[in-house]
């Protein structure tokens, strides 16, 4: 694949040409030449479009496909070709199929499936067998065969002793374990966040002291093990201050927060709208500020799109008995962009790769070209006829974003929209 970017913003502050505007060169995807301006002699293909701007390959911390078992909700290869649409050029997928990811075999065959794709794969394998928080599952044969980190999707492992276990044995090959930040005695049926919006709607509540006690608990676990801790799609302003503390402490932990918590209330749900119910549930506007300022003083240390494609079978139905989830590579860039500046929008979406052991490349001479293409300006009206997606089950239908992707560059392969 060789082709010439024309006049394109470079935004990698690991780049000696951060911030600057220039031609890009790129043969059999590397990146040959950067200057000012690169004559064409052997005919590549150029490309020309406005307000040009490119950055390293974006990555998400947790994304799910579907496939094997779900496949009516979205395939690898469609989840893939939306990742790249959006762009991404690294995700990690979350164990949520049918048979759940847990042995050596499932991280393989989705090795296999999605191999010499434009968007690299990281699995992430089940914590526990099957994902039912009974025994751990085959770590350390799953992170041979390529898995990235360990967690049971959207569960939280009830056992404290086996979440101990889990963080001792996983220090002896330095593998990450997941944590989903819920206690499910204490948000037993609730189906929103517990505040004035949930009286008066009249719906179950489910505590922000759900998410925080165990946060906490698994903080002091992991003090007392050592090891790697993720905590995943944190919700609450006091879930920050534990996660701040605790990172003065030195432990080794990191945490994400998912794009749409930080764009949406509880207040949006006056209608019982069933897009709006995800987990974990969106919270109060202080919990909001609260988050954001957690992204900018380094204590979050991602965002994730948290995309989770559902059927209109599992989304159409009461709000009691509607699955929690939303798909949100799409409306990644353009949720993020409106509330950043783009120097700050670009350094999220590429900070969870050395967490995660993904590889980066800057954006300089001699490199792999790994780079997403966009246009940080361009304001539009996200609808159904921006997603990609099997499943339309998007929060962010109707709501205004700025910020559009071009495409990606990755793996000696070129995918425009």
């Amino acid at each position: 694949m060789n082709v010439l970017l024309k006049s394109a913003t470079i935004i990698d502050p690991k780049s000696e040409f951060h911030n600057q505007t220039q031609d890009i060169l790129i043969e059999n995807g590397a990146i040959v030449k950067i200057s000012k301006s690169i004559s064409n002699p052997k005919k590549h293909k150029e490309i020309k479009l406005d307000n040009l701007h490119v950055s390293q390959g974006w990555f998400d911390s947790s994304v799910s496909f579907g496939e094997p078992g779900y496949e009516e909700r979205e395939t690898l290869s469609n989840g893939l070709n939306t990742a790249a649409r959006s762009g991404f050029t690294d995700v990690a997928l979350n164990p949520e199929t049918s048979p759940v990811i847990d042995c050596n075999s499932d991280i393989s065959f989705i090795k296999s499936k999605a191999q010499n794709n434009i968007v690299n794969i990281h699995p992430i394998g089940a914590l526990t067998k099957h994902s039912e928080g009974e025994g751990l599952a085959e770590l350390f044969d799953m992170q041979t065969a390529g898995a990235v980190a360990f967690g049971d999707y959207k569960k939280s492992l009830g056992n404290a002793n086996l979440m101990k276990i889990a963080l001792q044995y996983s220090t002896n090959f330095d593998g990450l374990i997941c944590a989903f930040p819920q206690d499910d005695c204490i948000a037993s049926n609730g189906v929103m966040n517990e505040h004035v919006s949930s009286t008066k709607l009249g719906l179950k509540g489910i505590p922000n002291l759900a998410e925080e006690l165990r946060i906490t608990r698994d903080l002091y676990l992991l003090e007392y093990t050592g090891g790697r801790l993720h905590i995943p799609t944190i919700s609450t302003a006091k879930s920050v201050e534990l996660i701040r503390e605790a990172k003065k402490n030195k432990l080794d932990i990191t945490c994400s927060v998912a794009i749409h918590n930080l764009c949406f209330s509880d207040e949006v749900l006056r209608e019982f709208e069933t897009r709006f119910k995800v987990s974990p549930p969106l919270r109060t506007q202080n919990d909001i500020d609260a988050l954001l300022e957690g992204l900018k003083d380094g204590t979050i240390d991602m965002v994730t799109s948290d995309h989770n494609p559902l059927n209109i079978e599992l989304k159409d139905k009461e709000f009691d008995y509607a699955k929690e989830g939303t798909i949100g590579l799409e409306s990644a860039f353009g949720a993020l962009n409106s509330k950043f500046p783009v120097k700050s929008t670009v350094k999220i979406l590429t900070k969870g790769k050395d967490r995660f052991s993904v590889n980066s490349s800057p954006i300089n001479e001699g490199n792999k070209a790994t780079l997403t293409l966009f246009d940080p300006d361009k304001k539009y009206t996200f609808s159904k006829e921006n997603i990609s997606s099997k499943s339309n089950n998007s929060i962010f239908i109707n709501y205004e974003l700025k910020g559009k992707v071009y495409g990606i560059i990755n793996n000696n392969k070129l995918k425009l929209n």
